[in-house]
């Protein structure tokens, strides 16, 4: 014989009789095969050989104990039959004495032809491997996943695509760590071992994307199977290869789509819109609801797909139901929520755009704003347009972590938004709601006071009050506000976010 034949790859070869260990040595190695039907008929000498017998193991336990023997004194290590994963315990025990690893096989034939693949007809075995891959490529493939599935199934092994940095896809198995830092990039083919895995790999020549490979992986593996899943990968590689390019062409017209159909519904500004509704709800897009809007914008040079595609994971995780596309020069989306969230859960989902961003921060120079809660499709155009306004101010934020979130900001942001762009109003809106209530009585007084560089009399006499209803009426503006009255800074803000709100 040419090659030595170990068990684990018998076990690991796909068509093999339903082949499996009963008893003795797991690790077992045989230089030759005898097939017969009946145990007297194998050769009278064997060295270190396989016995492969058609007939079915002895009912009786001193039959079964004396082929036992019989085969071991013939030289055999090993014993494969059908029923022997019915022999009795004693048999068992008697061939792990032995040292004659026991295997139960349904279809002898069958196992004979696996032995005869591996220890002398490797071309059958490459060629058998790339009749599978062939398969594979009958069934038409929705997406990479699905064809990188197909192949898995087609040949029994786990199949992924990665790169330097990682698994990318996998189908039909995990691809494990200490096996994928054995796999070297530099060669247009490699094989690899560790810790009893083994996989097969060949660089993916992709013309939309570079430092790919594609990986054939399984156990015990014997270097024979190894080999002929070298050359099945590279007969997968191109149709993968393809398969990639037809993927990112699908992905690139899809998030233009969906690009311009955010575009349209926030140019309607809440407007009721037939024909944008319908496309809303084909593309699975809630505006019913409440929402909180978000937008991740670059602080430097940025392809927008890029950014999508990497943030597009840790947005599916967020405890809500997310959407986001490109826009412009960035991302822009939204978490929606069928029912109204509570403070706790509207905090986490902060909190969770908060770790995307610092997520997007280590491969991207982006700053991300986040609008308040809104509801229905008014709303939804409303939260947008904050995150947007909130992005552009952390663009210049270094010290909020290029991080901004509407509705907690304070007086110096607002002192900073105040640049005419739409963000400062809703802002001051936020800073001033606590003075909405008994008619607005206090956010005159506080107005009025302001205008009157914080004269209680002058105040008094403008509005017609006695002076102490203003005092009484601007402490509870700074009890309310949580505001130092003698901060110039605060009192101007305040002021600013006044001749905002009011009507003048």
């Amino acid at each position: 014989m040419s090659a030595a034949l170990p068990l684990t790859a018998l076990l690991a070869q796909g068509e093999n009789g339903a082949v499996r260990l009963v008893a003795g040595p797991a690790d077992a190695e045989w230089d030759a095969v005898s097939v017969e039907a009946e145990e007297a008929d194998l050769p009278a000498q064997s060295r270190s050989g396989l016995a492969i017998l058609t007939a079915a193991a002895p009912r009786a336990t001193w039959q079964q104990d004396a082929m036992l023997r019989r085969v071991r004194d013939r030289g055999f290590t090993g014993l494969a039959l059908p029923g022997a994963a019915d022999v009795d315990r004693g048999a068992v025990r008697l061939a792990a004495r032995l040292g004659l690893t026991l295997l139960d096989v349904e279809r002898p034939v069958q196992l004979a032809r696996a032995c005869w693949m591996l220890i002398e007809a490797r071309d059958a075995l490459t060629l058998t491997r790339v009749r599978k891959v062939a398969q594979s490529f009958e069934y038409a493939a929705d997406d990479l996943g699905d064809l990188l599935g197909h192949l898995a199934a087609n040949l029994g092994l786990g199949v992924a695509l990665i790169d330097g940095a990682g698994v990318l896809r996998e189908a039909g198995g995990h691809l494990a760590d200490a096996l994928r830092h054995r796999i070297r990039f530099d060669a247009w083919t490699d094989a690899a071992r560790a810790d009893g895995d083994a996989a097969a790999s060949v660089r993916v020549d992709s013309p939309g994307r570079s430092g790919l490979r594609l990986v054939l992986f399984g156990r015990g593996l014997g270097e024979a199977q190894l080999q002929s899943l070298i050359v099945a990968a590279e007969v997968a590689m191109p149709a993968v290869a393809a398969r990639i390019l037809i993927d990112e062409i699908a992905a690139v017209n899809d998030v233009a789509a969906s690009s311009g159909l955010l575009r349209d519904f926030v140019e309607l500004r809440g407007t009721a819109d037939t024909d944008v509704e319908r496309r809303m709800a084909e593309r699975g897009w809630r505006t019913g609801g409440h929402h909180l809007g978000f937008r991740t914008v670059a602080r430097g040079r940025l392809d927008p797909l890029a950014l999508l595609r990497s943030i597009s994971p840790a947005l599916s995780a967020i405890d809500a139901e997310a959407h986001a596309t490109t826009a412009g020069r960035g991302v822009s989306g939204w978490l929606s929520f069928a029912e109204a969230p509570g403070p706790d859960r509207v905090e986490r989902a902060v909190g969770a755009l908060r770790d995307v961003h610092l997520g997007a921060l280590r491969d991207f120079a982006v700053a991300t704003g986040v609008g308040s809660l809104q509801s229905g499709p008014e709303g939804l155009a409303a939260t947008l347009d904050e995150a947007g306004d909130a992005a552009r101010i952390a663009a210049d934020r270094s010290a909020t972590g290029w991080f901004v979130r509407v509705d907690s900001l304070g007086l110096e942001q607002l002192l900073l938004a105040w640049t005419g762009n739409d963000t400062f109003v809703p802002a001051a809106q936020s800073l001033l709601a606590p003075l909405a209530d008994g008619g607005g009585e206090l956010l005159t007084t506080l107005s009025a006071y302001l205008d009157h560089e914080s004269g209680i009399a002058a105040t008094a006499a403008a509005l017609g009050l006695h002076r102490n209803t203003v005092m009484v009426r601007i402490r509870r503006v700074q009890e309310l506000l949580g505001i130092d009255m003698s901060d110039p800074e605060a009192r101007l803000a305040l002021h600013l976010a006044c001749r905002a709100v009011l009507p003048r």
